[in-house]
């Protein structure tokens, strides 16, 4: 039977003491299942707090993933600039490793006016070598590459799906609201969902990895992320929570929206009810 844990991306808001053991804990408390490490700004997390972090999850049996800093990409033109998005990768992880994370989401790049297909082949060759360091350092975790919300960051679903089935230690890392924005509010019926689900290998879906949110998009895509229950948001959670019940979709959904914990617990609580 299909299998979905959901979290929050980051410490809840609730959380009483802002630091990251102290939202594990209130993950806990809340019900949840899952957290998602935000080091979007930096790796700044020891090697020494990321191994007690990984022992307090596992005691209260809560699965974790990291997000790796924004200021990655893997096809900027700069060889420094390269070096510097490969390194803080390979940092998240070990780092997240350390801790006992299954993946790292990682936001690939930008096109920077180059045609998609000279993209993909930087990104590709980068994610290689990534890929190439991790193996002889006994790292194990995914390197889960996420949908992008503007036309102008590389990462559509084509993109995404195609390097993940190319490259061993590269997951798809579907972000319903992303999707959604970059196609112009392409995900407004079941049969949507399906269809781009559809692209991903089953494999991947045995122990997928996703982000949702409410979102607010303009036609060049992405704008904010909302809250479900925001106006102007047209992604329907239902609607996810419905096709992933129905696929036997089983893995972690992450929780981006600015009410972190409020809107986890409603796509838990749906899916207890279409369960």
């Amino acid at each position: 039977m299909a299998k979905i844990l959901f979290g929050t991306a980051g410490i809840p808001a609730s959380t009483k003491k802002h630091d990251t053991i102290s939202g594990i804990e209130r993950v806990a408390e809340l019900g949840l299942g899952a957290m998602e490490l935000e080091f979007v700004y930096g790796v700044n997390m020891k090697q020494e707090l990321a191994v007690e972090v990984g022992k307090v999850a596992e005691k209260l049996d809560i699965s974790l993933s990291v997000h790796a800093p924004y200021y990655i990409n893997l096809n900027a033109r700069e060889r420094a600039k390269l070096e510097a998005s490969k390194k803080r990768i390979l940092d998240s992880a070990r780092i997240g490793a350390a801790a006992g994370a299954k993946i790292i989401v990682v936001h690939p790049g930008f096109y920077l006016g180059m045609d998609p297909k000279i993209a993909y082949a930087s990104v590709e060759r980068e994610l290689i070598e990534i890929d190439e360091k991790l193996k002889p350092g006994g790292i194990e975790i995914k390197i889960g590459l996420e949908t992008t919300g503007k036309g102008t960051q590389f990462g559509s679903l084509e993109e995404i799906v195609s390097l993940s089935n190319d490259i061993d230690s590269v997951y798809p890392v579907i972000d319903f609201a992303h999707l959604h924005a970059r196609g112009v509010g392409c995900l407004r019926e079941k049969k949507d969902f399906i269809k781009a689900l559809s692209s991903v290998d089953k494999k991947f879906l045995k122990s997928a990895h996703f982000h949702c949110s409410g979102i607010e998009f303009t036609e060049k895509g992405e704008r904010r992320h909302l809250t479900f229950g925001d106006r102007g948001n047209t992604l329907d959670y239902k609607l996810v929570v419905e096709v992933l019940k129905e696929l036997e979709i089983s893995g972690t959904v992450i929780c981006e929206s600015p009410n972190l914990e409020e809107d986890s617990l409603k796509m838990q609580k749906y899916w207890g009810k279409v369960t």
